[in-house]
């Protein structure tokens, strides 16, 4: 799906352009006016921008130099009258992709926007620089394919949403899709919705001024403020109260809101990236959560993986978080039987990747001691979830009621 601004001044022409562009599965935005489409390009990013030449506040060639030195340049499509191509065709020399002529089919539009849109993934292909991935560990193919749409997003600006089951890493992939932006040199600001009273979300969010209620002794930037120049992350968003849902929805569209307490709006200039382990559109169904806020929240949507999805990361997350846990505790370099990893893999994980580090943290505890970690059952009982495997050292190659011979218990 890509995003596509048109700029004309003909109002008929953008809807039927903008209705085509939604069948194709694309986003679509239309200004009629060079003004109103610079507007659109500070609050959005673009793929590609459909560009008339004669509009009412001045010539659409002029924009070229502005749309070719933005932090990610769509491709502009030219849109000129019949008999009057000269200037389109030097536009493509100063960095336009083409141009077509009126009156043109929808067709020819479709044609024109699907090569440019080809030519704009190669380039992005060959120019991507590689992936910083932080904390996120494993090769399965589930996790390559997050893991590539996260590289996509990251070369927008468009707003992501970060769905998931607990424990799945939603916070972690949000942070490697900020360092891997343009914003990255920016701040992170997290918001975990579900922390706070409706009263204390409103003013953590938009802060307040001096004297705005009982307590406010100083003035506070809230958290949309603070992500000026970075990201805000909303996490839990489907916890957000709807009167905070609709104060919010504004923000987004305005990039403007005003401090509690305050006379002046303040600006902001802030990627939004959510997170929720609920199911937003049920939700919004039901009327507990806005419908136009959801269609914001998800101009891209980044869905994870349960562990039980992709248990041939097991191996890797283990020995990865195992290292990280000895060097931070001071225990000696760990090794595992391969009993353990085939325990591992027969549990479903319905805490996902948390579960599994939690268990290898009491595991290593237990075995604090001894250089290779053996399946077995140890008379003191790890702090665990119901039903993981037992492991410790001494124990050999005991087995266990969690070894090969039973299936472990399943959280029901």
């Amino acid at each position: 799906m890509a995003n596509v601004l048109i700029i004309d001044d003909d109002e008929l022409f953008c809807e039927m352009l903008r209705s085509a562009m939604e069948m194709e599965g694309h986003a679509s935005s239309a200004a009629h006016s060079l003004a109103d489409g610079a507007r659109l390009l500070e609050r959005d990013v673009f793929d590609a921008v459909f560009l008339d030449v004669r509009l009412p506040d001045g010539n659409g060639l002029d924009m070229l130099p502005r749309l070719r030195h933005m932090a990610s340049p769509p491709e502009i499509i030219i849109v000129t009258a019949a008999g009057d191509p000269d200037g389109a065709e030097l536009a493509i020399t100063d960095g336009a992709w083409d141009y077509v002529e009126k009156p043109a089919s929808l067709e020819q539009m479709r044609f024109t926007l699907d090569r440019a849109l080809r030519h704009r993934n190669r380039q992005s292909r060959q120019q991507r620089r590689p992936l910083d991935t932080g904390g996120i560990v494993g090769a399965s193919q589930r996790l390559a394919a997050c893991l590539e749409r996260l590289a996509e997003a990251a070369m927008g600006d468009a707003a992501v949403l970060v769905t998931g089951e607990t424990g799945t890493g939603k916070e972690l992939f949000a942070r490697a899709l900020h360092r891997n932006s343009r914003r990255a040199s920016g701040p992170f600001i997290t918001l975990d919705c579900a922390a706070l009273s409706r009263s204390l979300l409103h003013s953590e969010l938009f802060g307040y001024q001096r004297g705005a209620f009982t307590g406010a002794m100083e003035s506070r930037a809230g958290l949309i403020r603070q992500a000026h120049g970075g990201t805000l992350f909303l996490d839990e968003v489907g916890e957000l109260p709807l009167a905070q849902q609709k104060a919010f929805l504004r923000v987004l569209q305005e990039r403007r809101f005003r401090p509690i307490g305050s006379k002046e709006e303040v600006e902001s200039d802030f990627r939004l990236v959510a997170a929720t382990n609920r199911n937003l559109p049920d939700m919004a169904e039901r009327g507990a959560f806005r419908k136009d806020l959801l269609f914001r929240l998800q101009a891209v949507e980044l869905q994870l993986p349960p562990l039980r999805e992709r248990k041939e990361d097991i191996r890797e997350l283990v020995t990865t978080h195992a290292a990280r846990i000895c060097r931070r505790d001071g225990i000696g370099a760990k090794g595992f039987d391969p009993e353990v990893f085939e325990a591992l893999a027969a549990h479903d994980w319905p805490g996902n990747v948390r579960e599994l580090v939690n268990v290898v943290e009491g595991v290593l505890l237990l075995a604090r001691e001894e250089p290779v970690v053996h399946l077995g059952t140890p008379a003191r009982a790890v702090a665990r979830p119901h039903g993981a495997p037992q492991a410790g050292a001494r124990h050999g190659r005991q087995r266990g009621r969690y070894g090969r011979n039973r299936q472990p218990a399943r959280h029901g």
